[in-house]
């Protein structure tokens, strides 16, 4: 056997690891379908020939698949997006491509006849923000038109919706096959059982951290600023105004802003218990009182009531923090670290009685990752901004106070402790069987859905065109 490392959490070859990657890239690949890139590296073989100084649209198709297609094109977009997201490409063949793409066509596909349905308004969400990123990125509406090679915005938008809404069709259709998968405890221990010693996956140096977080108060002055000028939305709003135009004008939530405020809502979305509140006990085409939830204050227009779901734009305003409040914060925490230091409270203790962060208090401040939901985290998966202000952190010290914004901009010290390190190891079945039993579900999960695939392509209408005949796909597409 072939040693395998894992020294990410993998424990599938590169390859496959690409095409998972590939594989959730999402909207970014969708919509670059109409652009053909100006250059391609030597290693990547198109099928077309691209003269020397210009692009080269390609129609052709070279794949049906139920009732989609791929593109000549779809693969030589495919390589540029690969490319922008720093993945590997060299030993990447289009037919390997062009499999992927079919695949996540048979998804769509299967989806539809197994009426799958994706919300016209989860679409909009979705576009909307990929059109905030898009803007973002090349300067305004009318470059990103540009540059996708469109006549208007319009047509733009409705392209974008019809392959978001293909993209969603795809990833529930995925989701479905994956979540019917299980793993048994046995399954785990022979799945272990299959490495010899010399071939044990291999994780990756790990560290556990523990934080104290102190906010400043905000004074009742500056609460009273915002529920004013909320009240006066409101009352401007119910004189005529459009909540539509108030949200993009003055909502600091940066996530809606660009669709006016807007957010879909039912019994089960993750959304604060304050906020549903709110929107279920507010009539349709009204508007809320200001309430305050832990993001600051709302106000919420219920646009559309559809049995339990809920169309509702929202306008979100976040009371400052005054410079004394920063101060006194920073002095709060200064005096927590100074009584840790001198043995007069433990760390966990201090964290228990005076850490302003609900979600770690409990546990004696530390984190959990959110990638694993374990307290551990793997250094080399670690988010940047965290690992800085930890990396260089001694055993049993405490780091200096940090001032750190949340996504609001609203500010708070923290300070941080590492509790425990492991070093790059072995996978060891009693210490690592979280990880272990996680490996053998993907595993499993990979196997389910090559099996899945299989049936599906026997059922249904299957065509690849021209060279494209002669690749060696791994699944059965030309159903020799």
């Amino acid at each position: 056997m072939t040693r395998l490392k894992i020294t990410n959490m993998r424990f599938i070859n590169n390859r496959f690891f690409l095409f998972l990657a590939f594989a959730f890239l999402g909207l970014n690949l969708a919509v670059a379908q109409e652009i053909i890139p100006e250059k391609v590296k030597d290693s990547v073989k198109p099928a077309v020939t691209i003269p020397a100084g210009g692009k080269l649209k390609v129609d052709g198709v070279v794949a049906v698949i139920g009732d989609f297609v791929v593109l000549d094109s779809d693969i030589d977009l495919t390589y540029k997006e690969l490319q922008a997201q720093n993945i590997p490409i060299a030993e990447v063949t289009r037919c390997e491509l062009l499999g992927k793409l079919m695949e996540d066509k048979l998804y769509a596909h299967q989806a539809i006849q197994d009426s799958i349905i994706v919300s016209d308004a989860d679409v909009n969400e979705t576009m909307n923000r990929q059109i905030d990123y898009f803007v973002e990125n090349l300067g305004s509406p009318e470059k990103m038109v540009a540059y996708f090679k469109k006549k208007n915005l319009e047509t733009f938008k409705a392209e974008l919706f019809e392959m978001i809404k293909n993209q969603k069709l795809t990833e529930q259709m995925q989701k479905k096959i994956i979540d019917e998968v299980e793993i048994t405890p046995e399954e785990v221990r022979q799945f272990y059982a299959k490495f010899t010693k010399e071939d044990l996956p291999t994780f990756g140096a790990e560290m556990e951290m523990a934080q104290i977080v102190v906010k400043p108060e905000i004074t009742q002055a500056e609460k009273q600023k915002v529920i004013d000028r909320l009240k006066q939305i409101k009352k401007e709003v119910e004189e005529g105004a459009s909540f539509y135009s108030k949200a993009v004008l003055y909502t600091e939530d940066k996530a809606s802003a660009s669709s006016g405020g807007y957010i879909p809502v039912s019994r089960k979305a993750q959304l604060v218990k304050e906020f549903k509140d709110a929107a279920f006990s507010t009539d349709e085409g009204k508007i809320s009182e200001p309430f305050e939830t832990e993001y600051g204050f709302h106000i919420i227009y219920v646009e559309k009531i559809r049995g339990q779901e809920l169309d509702v734009r929202h306008i979100l305003m976040v009371p400052k923090v005054t410079p004394e409040a920063l101060a006194k914060a920073k002095e709060k925490i200064e005096k927590i670290r100074a009584k840790i230091i001198n043995k007069e409270i433990t760390f966990a203790d201090a964290a228990r009685s005076e850490s302003d962060d609900k979600e770690t208090r409990n546990s004696g401040g530390l984190l959990m990752n959110p990638r694993t939901l374990e307290t551990r985290f793997e250094l080399t998966k670690m988010d940047p901004t965290l690992y800085n202000q930890v990396a260089d952190i001694k055993d049993n010290a405490i780091s200096d106070p940090i001032v750190e914004q949340d996504r609001l901009g609203t500010p708070s010290y923290k300070i941080f402790t590492v509790t425990n390190r492991y070093d790059e190891h072995p996978a060891d079945y009693a210490k690592d069987y979280t990880k272990i039993k996680d490996l053998a579900l993907k595993e499993k999960q990979i196997k389910t859905i090559a099996k899945w695939s299989a049936a599906k392509i026997k059922d249904t209408y299957v065509k690849v065109n021209g060279e494209y005949r002669d690749c060696k796909f791994a699944n059965n597409w030309v159903k020799k």
